[in-house]
């Protein structure tokens, strides 16, 4: 997948106020601090605004990758279904902000939380360039998750890629906060390791004994059945421009951003019997698959000699929902 061309071009905008050279450097000390031991809460290792940009550049269409993949399976279970607004908890530069109304164009009001000040200006700016109303018409409020602070209920609520970043302590308060926030829809993302994973299982965890309903990834609202030394997450394939590529030194024209997720709703989705949650091996003959269904994991091969079936397996994959279990 691509960015959508207005995003391109707002990301683009911004980043010609610094070289090339100069966002290369950046980007390389960046990761340099995230080795020193800062990779769980990016505003220990952002200081100033060339910071801000060069992670802009280093992290911004993978994030919007990810996250524009679980809206996507979100809108599969819930087909009908069109929010008009949506608060983003944690914005950043408003990276899940753009990847919604990519969904769902009809979006109307959009509202934003970020607490670091260069992150929230990065986000104006690039909103200048888009396309939606929604965007460039976006309530920006400077407010730290841990502290205190009130919305209204919205639509949609997303929390991408910030609970790690949040004070143990304090997490359980706040994703109960965010609940209250969320008028049907809660969408939680997090990197695709397995920490990420089990802070996005502790969330579905403590907010399905609120009686919730799970619309994706799972295919149910039972415990989950990914065992302690495993963790559940998907890829994504994001193209990269040149100045991408450049900023992070990669040869490469597209990177794979691997992430876990959880969408948590007050209103059910439609059925599936499954999700694929592993890449399907595809040997001469057969396919086999990992799947997790209502009944628990479930590895399945599907040999060239099962008729119908066999192309229907071959079209299948990572993150795939089965809608019937006839495989």
């Amino acid at each position: 997948m691509h960015l959508p061309d207005d995003l391109q071009i707002a990301l683009t905008q911004v980043l010609q106020t610094n070289s090339a050279r100069s966002l290369t450097r950046t980007a390389d000390d960046l990761s340099q601090r995230y080795r020193a031991g800062h990779s769980q809460d990016r505003h220990t290792f952002l200081h100033t605004q060339e910071d801000i940009i060069a992670y802009a550049a280093y992290r911004l269409p993978a994030t919007f990758a990810a996250i524009y993949a679980a809206l996507t399976a979100i809108q599969a279970r819930r087909p009908d279904w069109q929010p008009r607004t949506l608060l983003d908890a944690g914005a950043g530069p408003g990276t899940a902000m753009w990847a919604a109304t990519t969904v769902w164009p009809t979006l109307e009001h959009v509202t934003l939380l970020e607490r670091d000040r260069h992150m929230l200006n990065l986000g104006q700016k690039l909103a200048l360039h888009a396309d939606s109303q929604a965007v460039k018409q976006a309530r920006w409020r400077s407010v730290d998750l841990t502290g205190q602070w009130e919305e209204t209920q919205h639509d949609l609520v997303i929390c991408s890629y910030v609970l790690g970043e949040l004070p143990q302590a304090k997490r359980e308060a706040i994703h109960e906060h965010l609940w209250t926030c969320t008028g049907d829809t809660l969408l939680f993302v997090e990197p695709g390791t397995p920490r990420g994973f089990e802070l996005i299982r502790t969330v579905r965890t403590q907010l399905l004994a609120k009686g919730t309903t799970v619309i994706a990834p799972c295919p149910h609202d039972n415990v989950c059945p990914i065992q302690e030394n495993d963790w559940c997450h998907f890829a994504q394939r994001i193209n990269r421009t040149k100045l991408h590529r450049s900023v992070k030194g990669a040869t490469l024209t597209y990177e794979d951003e691997k992430f876990s997720y959880v969408a948590i709703s007050r209103t059910p989705g439609l059925p599936i019997a499954g999700r694929v949650i592993r890449h399907p091996q595809k040997r001469s003959g057969h396919i086999r698959m990992e799947l997790c269904t209502p009944e628990g994991l479930r590895t399945t091969t599907i040999a060239r000699s099962a008729g119908q079936i066999y192309p229907k397996a071959q079209d299948l994959n990572w993150g795939a929902a089965i809608e019937e279990m006839d495989i």
